[in-house]
């Protein structure tokens, strides 16, 4: 199912130093099509350096069902199937990535690949109505890829039942078992989403970005490689010119002025 004529699938603006991309495909459930993906790859490309802070939300009544399987079944061959999971894999890969903290803001259902998207940004914020699956098991396609990030933002005995059962779980369990941050009355959830995104654009960026980036890196390696690594971050980091003022600031009781 596709757009509007003219109606883009990727809308973007910047408030505050924050990129608010908003998937925009609402009649169908903003589906991650390849051209959407595709949108969302060169957004994250594009991000202008003044940017401290990403929100991917969605328009309409769902965050994202996941992949379009509308162009699966148009295309059912084999280079188009590796060319949207390729892409997929880019996508997520820019996210992680990024060093700016990615935030998902998530209203409705977040289910397939939608889910993967919500597991794979650094934060979520949903709304109190909003309910998570991984159902491709109901369809004869298990969610292998979306597993790759449900597996690193929760449990794996999680995970497996979501994967395994495909039944939806709501925002409150979501947050138990550490898929999203917090849950919102649907009211509040862009409010709530902006101000965390402001409180966390006060930071040092290049302290973030380097802060990101090493909390990812340490995670993939074994407890003593980890410390090695998370040293070195340390004294990089103390080294850099944010940590002479962030520390002056602090023993001078004054508000830090970030260099970047």
């Amino acid at each position: 199912m596709s757009n509007l004529a003219n109606e883009p699938e990727l809308l973007s603006r910047v408030e505050d130093g924050i990129a608010i991309l908003t998937l925009n495909r609402p009649a169908a459930r903003n589906a991650l099509s390849f051209s959407l993906m595709g949108e969302l790859l060169e957004a994250f490309a594009r991000l202008d350096p003044a940017v401290r802070v990403v929100v991917i939300a969605g328009n309409g009544p769902a965050f994202c069902s996941g992949h379009d399987l509308r162009e699966f079944r148009a295309a059912p061959d084999r280079h188009r199937y590796e060319q949207v999971f390729d892409r997929c894999t880019a996508l997520m890969l820019a996210i992680r990535r990024c060093p700016r903290p990615v935030i998902a803001q998530v209203h409705g259902v977040a289910t397939a690949a939608g889910c993967q998207l919500v597991a794979g940004c650094d934060l979520a914020v949903a709304e109190s109505g909003a309910r998570f699956a991984t159902p491709g098991v109901d369809i004869g396609l298990f969610c292998s890829t979306p597993a790759v990030a449900l597996s690193r933002a929760v449990g794996r005995k999680p995970a497996m039942e979501m994967l395994l059962t495909g039944e939806p779980i709501d925002a409150e369990e979501a947050r138990r078992i550490g898929l999203i941050n917090r849950v919102v009355p649907p009211s509040s959830l862009a409010p709530e989403v902006m101000a965390l995104a402001r409180q966390i654009a006060t930071k040092s960026s290049a302290v973030i970005a380097m802060g990101k980036e090493a909390f990812y890196r340490q995670a993939e390696l074994g407890l003593e490689e980890a410390y090695r690594h998370a040293s070195g971050v340390m004294v990089r980091n103390l080294l850099e010119a944010d940590a002479d003022e962030g520390i002056d600031a602090f023993l001078g009781k004054r508000k830090p002025e970030w260099r970047g």
